[in-house]
């Protein structure tokens, strides 16, 4: 017994090419009776090519111009006096942005409170700090020994048990630190408190009904979440800090930026002794940034299960795709 199939006869709408019974896609080109063209974007083209034209250009200059003075430069750029002040840069980056975020950790706590005097004095401190320039604050505590020579230990408007000098205790680095800091815990304060007023209520509202303990809702639900919002403007608050500590040069501090001013101060090469100041800036600002890109990361695994490769896992998984795919055309070659 033999058997037999049957296919679909074909239909007056069938087009060639699709199968019996069924109707192809439609081709606007054929029913209009225009061409599609892709999209053109001449200007944008013209614009693209004059920025490679301008870039290229100063890339010229910079090879070319004498002025630069690039021997200079090479000269001083990893000089003894240069890398002691490239260390006291950051050593007045750490002790400013810790002192100024535990500062402005318990001003944004005060900011926060039920109290109103609290609140009072926390929101005076803001408006104080953030109103006067950092300059004028730096000169400030500097001089401070004008107005109080000694400093006393006792009880408030009683009897003191001892004192020491002003000058002994608050010496230039300490008043540079110091203003560096109160000055930066300003702006800590409100980068903290938006963070924080920025997590749903309802987090804490469900924690409540939980019976979890306020110490143990801030540190493990609400601080959490907040970090994502604090850490970026954090981030570009110590990088600013960083490029500030520049400011401290009017208290002959031998940081970077006094010590190239001193430097071309006696030897007159005023352009590459700021191109030495320059590229450092630039270097230590770009690994105060990657320290920020995987600190954000890290602090994101809650709201993204699953985040995008980082550069350094995708260059390797970039390496092991070409090992795979050499290994697999030598492999073909070889049965070949």
């Amino acid at each position: 017994m033999s058997t037999a199939t049957t296919e679909p006869l074909a239909k007056p709408g069938d087009r060639p090419g699709a199968a019996p019974g069924t109707a192809a896609p439609l081709d606007l080109a054929e029913l209009t009776g225009l061409r599609t063209v892709p999209a053109r974007h001449p200007w944008r083209w013209a614009a693209g090519l004059a920025t490679v034209v301008v870039l290229a250009q100063f890339a010229h200059g910079l090879a070319t111009n004498p002025g630069w003075d690039w021997a200079t430069f090479r000269l001083f750029f990893t000089a003894d006096a240069i890398l002691r002040a490239v260390g006291r840069t950051v050593e007045l980056t750490f002790y400013g942005t810790v002192l100024g975020f535990l500062i402005g950790a318990v001003v944004a706590a005060m900011r926060l409170s039920r109290s109103a005097i609290l609140q009072t004095v926390a929101w005076a401190y803001v408006w104080v700090f953030r109103s006067i320039p950092l300059i004028v604050q730096l000169v400030f505590w500097f001089n401070l020994s004008y107005l109080y020579k000694r400093f006393g230990f006792g009880i408030p408007f009683g009897p003191t048990f001892g004192d020491v000098e002003t000058v002994g205790v608050l010496g230039a680095l300490g008043a540079a630190v110091l203003g560096l800091g109160l000055h930066q815990a300003a702006f800590a304060a409100e980068i903290i408190r938006g963070g924080v007023i920025a997590v749903d209520p309802g987090q804490r509202e469900a924690a409540a009904a939980l019976g979890v303990p306020r110490w143990r809702q801030a540190w493990r639900i609400v601080l959490p979440q907040a970090m994502r919002g604090i850490l970026p403007a954090a981030a570009n608050e110590v990088i600013s800090l960083f490029k500030g500590t520049s400011v401290v040069y009017v208290m002959a501090i031998g940081e970077l930026f006094y010590q190239v001013q001193v430097v071309y101060g006696r030897t007159g090469r005023v352009v590459p002794m700021l191109m030495v100041a320059t590229v450092w800036y630039v270097l230590l600002t770009t690994v105060l940034s990657i320290g920020q890109y995987y600190v954000e990361r890290y602090f994101a695994r809650g709201a993204d299960r699953t985040p995008p490769p980082t550069p350094l896992q995708r260059v390797r998984a970039l390496v092991r795709g070409l090992r795979a795919r050499t290994a697999t055309a030598a492999t073909t070659g070889g049965r070949s």
